[in-house]
């Protein structure tokens, strides 16, 4: 199978990591995977604070840079959230051009997986080789458990990871107060909302958190950071892939959290 890989832009910016360890276990689940090197941002900021010209302008991009590729994936249920529900939408109007988008849209759409769904979901990987030695618990970003129901998913091959155990935290379903624009809009919400699931984090007793939407990674481990609270904090696909090893989200040189 052909896929493009969506790497988004805090993978590319942030946490390349991230990006190439979602390449190698679409390649060992026997994908030939493809990086087009047009793609920009799925657009969402642009989205989510009103601007629907710019958002269509940035859609047709992406649409035409993945377009031929048997499927698209993403490490992020945020962005591919976008890609699936949001990109048809945005070409609702009556005239020629909006129609001929809109089919193209709606294509990408059914093309569009986030990571560990397309893997559990359509490849039906049961298990990757990989191993963590290490208590973990997870957070279910709001994007992908809402829109596209990534719950089961990464959970499913995070038990097939020698030495990992994962205990399962209160609020795991809670937003971790990223929100994208949300958290500069409300600070003060958005601080408590992150405290809030910090304290959930170290009651659960893991020594690592992990998630799929490096967004909401940032601005937990950021937090933690700056609090002095030593927990690790790495994508899942980091974990599967065999690269949980290195500096996790927030130690690496060069890298910042949210807050």
């Amino acid at each position: 199978m052909r896929v493009g890989l969506f790497v988004t832009c805090l993978a590319d910016l942030m946490r390349p990591s991230v990006a190439f360890a979602a390449v190698k276990l679409l390649e060992d689940a026997g994908c030939a995977v493809e990086v087009p090197a047009a793609q920009t941002c799925c657009g969402q900021p642009a989205l989510n604070s009103g601007d629907s010209v710019d958002a269509r302008q940035i859609a047709m991009k992406v649409i035409a840079a993945f377009e031929g590729f048997d499927a698209v994936v993403g490490p992020s249920g945020s962005c591919m959230g976008t890609l699936r529900h949001d990109y048809p939408a945005l070409f609702s109007g009556t005239t020629t051009e909006d129609a001929a988008w809109r089919t193209r849209a709606e294509d990408l759409s059914r093309r569009s997986h986030e990571l560990m769904s397309f893997l559990v979901d359509v490849l039906k990987v049961p298990a990757v080789a990989a191993r963590y030695d290490g208590t973990v618990t997870y957070h279910d970003s709001c994007a992908g458990l809402r829109e596209l129901g990534i719950k089961r998913q990464p959970r499913q091959l995070l038990a097939g990871v020698q030495g990992l155990k994962l205990v399962e935290m209160e609020g795991t379903e809670e937003c971790c107060g990223f929100g994208g624009t949300f958290c500069v809009k409300y600070p003060e919400i958005s601080t408590k909302m992150v405290d809030d699931k910090i304290a959930h984090v170290q009651a659960s007793g893991a020594t690592t958190l992990l998630g799929g939407d490096l967004g909401c990674l940032l601005n937990i481990a950021g937090r933690m950071k700056r609090q002095g609270i030593p927990v690790r904090v790495l994508h899942t696909a980091e974990v599967l892939a065999g690269m949980g090893s290195q500096p996790a989200i927030g130690e690496a040189q060069g890298e910042r959290g949210a807050r």
